[in-house]
Order: C-alpha cells, then structure tokens, then sequence
C-alpha cells in the first residue's frame, strides 16, 4: 500500500475512538470514509461519512457498491462500531443481547466480507477488527460483551488464514477502558478492579490504540496476520 493517498473505512466513526483514528488518518493524507447510525458533526476535506446500521445487510451492500463506484478499491477497513452490555449475565435481555451481537459480530463479520471481496482484485488490503481486554480477564458483569468480542477473534484468525492468499491481513486490538461513551456507566470501582489486573496502570489513551492499529495497517507489517494484540501488559 505504498499510494499516498489511500482509502480508508472506518466504521463507528462518528466520535470516541472511531472519529480519533478517522482524524489520524486524514492527517496522514489518507481518504477516510466514515459510518455510524447518526450524522457526522463538522465537515472535514478529504472524508465522507454515511448514515447506517452496520448490521443492515442491505445498508452495508450500498455502502460497498458507492466506495466501487466512486473509487475503485479499498486498502484498509477498521471494524470499530460496537456497543457494550454491562450487565450480569442473569440479568440481561435477551434483545439487548442480540443488539449486541449484530453491531458487534455481524456488523464485523458483514464489513469484512465486503471489504475482502473490493481489495481481493488488488492482492493487497488491511482489515483491523476490535476486541477488548474483557476477554482475557473474563470480566465479571460483562458475559454478553465478552462473549461478542470473543467471537470477533475468532472471527479475525480463521478470516486471516481465509484471506491470506489474496495478500490481505487480519488483526485485530485489544483496547484497555479508554474514556469514552462506551464506559460512561461503569463505576470508578470498576475501572480500578480493571486496572489493577493491568501491567501498565492506567486507561488507555486515543495514542495508544493507533500506534497498534498504525503499525497493523502499514507496509512493515506484510507478515503479520491473525494476531490479538492486548494494551495495557494483560495477556
């Protein structure tokens, strides 16, 4: 992916962490396509954003067919769209459960397989997808949110072997809490229970998840795929 200006899919980009990386990218003169469920606030040169579900198959399939039209290929696709669940398991509906499940894997899985099949006639892509430390730490009060991430792994090694042969890679993050809407109803008691099974003891910052993402989308890392990279020393 040596052109200057590539095309980048960034999906939950509206704010938190979707709309930090959509701004790294522009700022590395990169073409950003942004969607979430609500509209983008600001207008910025070099982005477009689209108003959608991501687990709106239909949605997604004229999404696909506009970045085609209007620009013939896809180099990179960053899965950040997701909700969260924090609830004890006992105590979680059921629709909200598969809510859950359709933005988090669906919406993923759906994106990916669309974005394979635009960067597949080029033999080159990068597809990043987001998981979380709740999956290591089994994180009590978080079962629903954990299982979905842990499905999203899964999802990412078995379509980096899937995809290998067409020169697109398959990683995915694991971000430690990072203060945005998606933690806004977890106690500071919680956070902490968090952050004391961490190496580093800290929340995460917007830097430390596009180092990771940066260095998975960049020509340096040809050989790498299929990998789970966790923030924070939780392993």
């Amino acid at each position: 992916m040596s052109d200057a200006r590539r095309i980048v899919l960034v999906t939950g980009a509206r704010k938190g962490i979707g709309r930090s990386l959509a701004e790294k990218f522009l700022a590395q003169g990169d073409f950003v396509i942004g969607c979430s469920r609500q509209p983008f606030e600001g207008e910025t040169a070099g982005y477009e954003h689209h108003c959608l579900d991501v687990s709106d198959e239909q949605a997604v399939t004229e999404l696909f067919h506009h970045i085609r039209t209007k620009h013939g290929r896809l180099d990179i696709l960053i899965n950040n769209a997701a909700i969260g669940l924090m609830n004890h398991s006992l105590l979680s509906p059921i629709s909200a459960v598969r809510q859950l499940f359709d933005t988090n894997v669906i919406g993923t899985f759906l994106f990916s397989q669309e974005a394979a099949k635009l960067m597949m006639p080029t033999r080159r892509g990068r597809i990043v997808n987001f998981s979380s430390i709740v999956v290591p730490l089994s994180l009590e009060g978080e079962a629903a949110y954990a299982a979905s991430k842990s499905a999203i792994e899964t999802l990412t090694k078995t379509m980096s072997l899937e995809l290998a042969s067409y020169g697109i890679t398959v990683n995915a993050i694991g971000p430690t809490p990072v203060a945005t809407d998606l933690i806004s109803g977890v106690t500071q008691k919680q956070i902490q229970k968090i952050l004391d099974r961490q190496g580093i003891k800290r929340l995460a910052k917007m830097e430390d998840i596009y180092n990771v993402v940066h260095f998975f989308v960049s020509d340096e890392s040809d050989f790498v795929t299929g990998q789970v990279v966790y923030l924070g020393g939780v392993s």
